[in-house]
């Protein structure tokens, strides 16, 4: 489908139908949009369930059934967003090194790793490394022309190339992760780009002042010790310790209070749709009990935002593109991580 622009004097109906094949149903263009999500479908390093590949392509026609209102926000539909065409070459690319990685993990699990399987991790991480350049070069031009930029996985692993651009643009800013995984291993199944390992690498960026990590409660020896010896540039807060002072009577309201509290200004959202309570994403790769209410995780961003922080991109990642359930939980999700952020920049404006 064309692009179609929109201007004041359309009929376009916000109260209506959306359009087919636009994301959220909305119609504005790549040339108009003030926010742009990019695409990417890749999944090449996941060790559990696959499907997140097809999630690009998937919300984006789950979405245009999201009522375009928010009590909060005022005229949402207003707010041009648009989504770059699906990458057909990236999708393939990923089904071919995603072969390769499963022959490796195979050996592994069996314990008949040989030498010629090197040639197997290289091909892969050379691979991913060329996906880093490719997102770090498109959202750069993205946010060049002014755009606000979000990302859409595939696996976590997406995210670095957007996170090296966003590094090059900001002297101090930092990254509040959503997530069931701590996602610090220095390497996962000889992967230098897994998807448990995303933030192990964002880590080495030089202007990465912080990582605050909200909800994590499946972690390995190695990434706790990460943690504690990081001399508090990571800041985790445990499900296991956000539970324990809910049932002692704390409110998420003063929880929410203290994460915001560990945030530089500018912050960077990393959100992991597993963070979330299984029920709601439950064919996400790698699903672990316990977890976040849909709500409460929007109520935690609608806070950073009151309080004053930029939020400068984001991402959202593992969302299964083979379950309508969960296309419609990340699809919403999408659409408020969408909004939150151009209020942050001061592109939509608050109901008095």
């Amino acid at each position: 489908m064309q692009d179609q622009a929109f201007t004041a004097n359309s009929s376009f109906d916000h109260n209506g139908i959306g359009i087919k094949g636009k994301l959220f149903g909305l119609p504005y263009s790549l040339h108009e949009a003030q926010l742009v999500i990019v695409p990417v479908p890749w999944e090449v390093t996941v060790s559990s369930n696959t499907g997140t590949a097809l999630a690009p392509s998937k919300i984006i026609n789950v979405s245009s059934q999201i009522d375009l209102f928010s009590k909060e926000i005022e005229e949402v539909w207003r707010l041009k967003i648009a989504m770059l065409e699906f990458p057909s070459d990236l999708k393939k690319e990923s089904d071919r090194l995603r072969r390769f990685s499963e022959m490796h993990i195979q050996a592994l699990e069996s314990g008949n790793v040989v030498e010629g399987f090197k040639v197997l991790t290289q091909k892969v991480n050379e691979g991913c490394e060329n996906l880093a350049i490719y997102i770090r070069e498109t959202t750069h031009q993205l946010l060049q022309k002014g755009k606000m930029v979000g990302l859409l996985g595939g696996d976590h692993s997406t995210p670095l190339g957007f996170l090296r651009a966003l590094d090059e643009r900001h002297s101090n800013f930092g990254v509040l992760q959503i997530d069931a995984h701590a996602d610090l291993r220095k390497s996962s199944e000889n992967f230098n780009y897994s998807h448990a390992s995303i933030m192990n690498n964002a880590l080495k960026l030089k202007n990465l002042s912080r990582l605050v990590q909200v909800g994590i409660r499946d972690y390995c020896e190695q990434e706790f010790n990460t943690i504690q010896q990081s001399n508090s540039r990571i800041k985790t807060f445990f499900d296991a310790d956000i539970k324990t002072d809910l049932f002692n009577g704390k409110t998420w309201k003063a929880i929410c209070h203290e994460i915001i509290q560990e945030l530089p200004d500018l912050i960077y959202i990393s959100f992991d749709i597993d963070g979330l309570d299984p029920k709601l994403c439950p064919g996400t790769g790698t699903p672990v009990p316990g977890g976040f209410e849909f709500e409460q995780i929007t109520y935690l961003i609608k806070q950073v935002v009151l309080s004053g922080k930029r939020i400068i991109g984001f991402d959202l990642s593992e969302v299964s593109g083979e379950s309508i359930w969960d296309l419609q939980v990340g699809s919403r999700m999408l659409f408020e991580l969408c909004n939150w952020m151009a209020v942050s920049q001061g592109k939509l404006n608050l109901y008095k």
